[in-house]
């Protein structure tokens, strides 16, 4: 009994070492030896046939070429729960060892920030790859109700469409009616984009909350020649220049509370249409990809394709978008409770009330004036 007692331990002792040997080999591969041949998956949080899943499949297509060892990457759809579903995946369950790529909703980490506890996910912990697009949103009015401007908002009131409480087309015109006194009504219920503005064509509503102008371009040019719509405000970290006096969200905030808020809100345009891999992925793979994802940004044949497709290309580096993640998600306490005030349907925006830090609630002083 002894004798196989001891055989047993020597060949579980074999085993171990074999296994510590194999990971130790895993570990020393280089990224390219990592990548050559094998199949990744990309996962895309939406459905199929949406931007994200359109932008995500010319990546991919493009960017295997571009990785050292010319891997295949094969596009997988996991929607569900205002793309929580598939960044859950990602983050829990996905191999932590670069085969996995994504691309996640652009307001995942705004989510995360205002309810960790549920999103069960931490997106700073993500290696981040780089941004495709920077898409700037607007809210718009139907030209019909008279209204041009976002002061024309704080006598007459805008009916606007929305998905739910959570989506953009909520967000912007509720954070709009908390903060500044803007006039919303908004209608709940629609189940997206497209029957919001069947209902605006029909006149059952008068304006949109959110709609990225990039498809107001490519699938509404009427609206523009014929101006149909007017652009009221605009959601990004920098105005279009096809949009050069429509002021911006950010600059619309009166203090140093208010631009917290908006600069929050406008995250995710920064963030965009991003490409992203799991936790715990060795530096070296993390850079090829990121170096794979910057020539694909570059590649004439990739940028052909994105044009057909209309999909505007303006991207932003891997270590840039991970760098503004993180600020994001590490934000003050004093601005998360800024932020859910500016989100709630029944809680009052008094910064003073809110806020430990009242010199952020103070208006800035005017300079005084030379001469």
């Amino acid at each position: 009994m002894t004798v196989y007692r001891h055989a047993a331990l020597t060949l579980l002792a074999a085993g171990f070492a074999s296994l510590s040997l194999a990971g130790t080999a895993a570990e020393a591969q280089t990224a390219e030896q990592f990548y050559a041949g094998r199949v990744l998956t990309m996962i895309v949080s939406t459905g199929a046939g949406g931007g994200y899943d359109a932008s995500a499949r010319i990546v991919a297509h493009h960017m295997e070429r571009h990785i050292s060892g010319h891997p295949t990457i094969v596009v997988k759809n996991m929607p569900g729960a205002g793309h929580a579903v598939g960044a859950r995946y990602v983050y829990n369950v996905a191999p932590q060892d670069g085969s996995t790529l994504a691309s996640l909703g652009q307001n995942l980490p705004m989510a995360q920030l205002l309810d960790p506890a549920k999103m069960k996910f931490r997106m700073e912990k993500l290696n981040w790859i780089g941004n495709v697009t920077q898409e700037n949103n607007v809210t718009l009015a139907w030209s019909k109700t008279g209204i041009t401007s976002i002061k024309d908002l704080m006598q007459k009131e805008l009916i606007v469409g929305v998905q739910g409480v959570n989506s953009t087309s909520a967000q912007f015109p509720l954070a709009m009616s908390n903060v500044l006194g803007a006039k919303f009504r908004l209608i709940n219920g629609f189940s997206g984009t497209q029957t919001i503005i069947l209902a605006m064509e029909r006149g059952e509503v008068s304006g949109l909350g959110s709609i990225a102008w990039a498809t107001v371009k490519s699938h509404h040019p009427d609206w523009i020649t014929q101006h149909k719509v007017v652009p009221l405000v605009q959601i990004g970290t920098k105005r279009l220049q096809a949009l050069p006096d429509v002021p911006l969200l950010i600059e619309l905030g009166r203090n140093a509370a208010e631009k917290q808020v908006f600069e929050m809100l406008s995250s995710g345009v920064y963030i965009g249409r991003p490409i992203l891999t799991t936790p715990n992925v060795p530096a070296d793979r993390v850079a090829m990809l990121r170096k794979a994802f910057d020539d694909t940004m570059r590649d004439p044949a990739y940028l052909a394709d994105a044009k057909k497709a209309q999909i505007e290309v303006d991207p932003v580096s891997g270590a840039d978008v991970q760098a503004y993640v993180e600020k994001l998600v590490t934000a003050s306490p004093d601005a998360v409770k800024l932020l859910k005030a500016a989100l709630s349907a029944k809680s009052i925006f008094d910064c003073a009330k809110l806020v430990n830090d009242k010199s952020l609630c103070e208006k800035p002083k005017k300079s005084a004036k030379k001469g």
